[in-house]
């Protein structure tokens, strides 16, 4: 029943950083299996097939996020919402919002699936990928596509399984997915010599059984999240606040997707060594944005949760201790990889030429990741509590439209990797100030909770 709670929740009644520990180091730990499945297919394709293979499954992946992300921001919107009922008590709710945004993943999978195949090779057009490796671009992205669905399920699966609280169970099944595709990884490119058809084909499949365990979880559970399948459809009044909260991430991601398209456009012009040092630095750094998206995810939760159960000393208190944390993870990672780059890119390849320019990219990189953090974590927080377009705002006039404008006008008078590679320090720092400014400022959480009573209660 509304107003009651559902059972204990350590999340508004814990010790702050030890229950921030508990839920993010199974967020750490998922993120990790999934980032080493795609690392993997990246290890695999690149000493089994060839550099031309490993350019060419490196370069789809902005496209891949400029739709997939779009679909997933907007569900995000969902997961602030399940967990501010979720820690008002409010059942009833929550299976609104749960149902409501499995609707969302199924339409959103339909949707990018027939987008995607219809636009596939246009796109790769358009981002100027070098006809060497278009075939095998191509083909990436049309398997990719026709699996779509299984991603979205699994994604929204996990948000709702995040905003309760449980962030064990999508560690579970990301182990799993990663142990399966690492299997077919072997089968279908060692052994059968698939190439990147079998990547993709690896790829999805594990991506299928983990839609199909979130949905037994789901399923399973006798909880006001539980997911009835007769039960999912749209409810209008909770659409649209999912989509008030929903959409500016989703516009977000499209801006970052747009904005990483440029930069790998950018990166495209310098040729195929180019492309494979840029794919092998993406699974590289993606240990360390792991860490901060884990961290994000788990203020957005406890911020969420904290604000529905109207603790909003809590809600400042997790967002000063997740910071430090966050700060102290992120510097270690960054130290790490600044002083070993060089065998970290040869994981990859033995490409002399890829192995210097990836680690030229890399010594501009490294020592810039901690000031991302504040933008992660202060984001994170303040969509928490339900305000979403000035985050939204915020990130993409600063990290989205600064990348821009830098590799359209700055790179051409230096075009250079190391110029493109300036871009992130610098539009990072720009942003972090202000988000400090704002966060400290600007009074967001006052007004989150004078509106808060617009929430959908009925």
């Amino acid at each position: 029943m509304a107003g009651q709670k559902l059972k204990e929740n350590s999340i508004t009644e814990g010790v702050i950083w030890k229950q921030l520990l508990l839920f993010f180091f199974p967020i750490l730990i998922g993120t990790f299996f999934q980032q080493l499945y795609n690392t993997v297919d990246t290890v695999i394709v690149g000493q089994y097939v060839g550099k031309q293979a490993l350019a060419a499954v490196g370069t789809t992946g902005t496209i891949i996020n400029l739709l997939v992300g779009f679909f997933v921001g907007v569900s995000s919107g969902a997961t602030v919402i399940i967990s501010q009922f979720f820690g008002a008590g409010d059942g009833k709710n929550v299976s609104r919002a749960v149902h409501t945004s499995m609707a969302l993943a199924l339409a959103g999978g339909g949707i990018i699936m027939v987008v995607g195949l219809l636009t596939s090779r246009l796109s790769l057009e358009m981002l100027g990928v070098p006809e060497e490796i278009m075939d095998d671009a191509l083909m990436y992205l049309n398997v990719y596509y026709a699996g779509i669905l299984a991603c979205m399920i699994y994604n929204v699966g996990t948000g709702i399984l995040r905003a309760i609280g449980d962030s064990r169970m999508p560690l579970y099944v990301l182990i799993a997915c990663c142990l399966v595709n690492i299997v077919l990884d072997l089968l279908f490119v060692v052994a059968f010599r698939w190439g990147v058809f079998g990547v993709a084909l690896a790829t999805v499949l594990s991506q299928v059984v983990s839609a199909v365990l979130i949905m037994v979880r789901l399923m399973g559970t006798r909880e006001s999240y539980r997911v009835e399948l007769k039960k999912i459809k749209f409810d209008r009044h909770m659409l649209r606040d999912v989509i008030r909260i929903g959409l500016p991430a989703g516009l977000q991601s499209v801006m970052y997707s747009v904005s990483n398209l440029v930069i790998q456009a950018g990166i495209n012009s310098f040729g195929t060594d180019a492309i494979a040092a840029w794919a092998a630095i993406g699974k590289i750094d993606g240990f360390i944005w792991m860490v901060m998206n884990a961290f994000g995810i788990s203020i957005t939760t406890f911020v969420g949760q904290n604000f529905g159960a109207q603790k909003y000393d809590r809600v400042k208190k997790s967002v000063r201790i997740c910071l430090s944390m966050a700060l102290g993870a992120t510097i270690t990672l960054s130290a790490v990889l600044f002083f070993f780059m060089g065998p970290l890119l040869r994981f990859f390849t033995n490409d002399a030429a890829v192995v210097e320019l990836g680690s030229n990219f890399l010594r501009i990189l490294a020592p810039s990741y901690f000031t991302f953090v504040f933008i992660e974590i202060f984001s994170g927080a303040i969509r928490g509590a339900g305000e979403a377009l000035q985050p939204m705002l915020i990130t993409c006039f600063g990290v989205c439209g600064l990348r821009i404008l830098w590799v359209l006008i700055a790179v051409p008078f230096w075009p250079t990797m190391e110029m493109v590679a300036l871009n992130y320090p610098v539009t990072w720092a720009a942003t972090a100030l202000v988000f400090i400014i704002y966060y400290a400022r600007m009074k967001w959480l006052d007004r989150c909770v004078q509106r808060s009573g617009a929430v959908v209660s009925d």
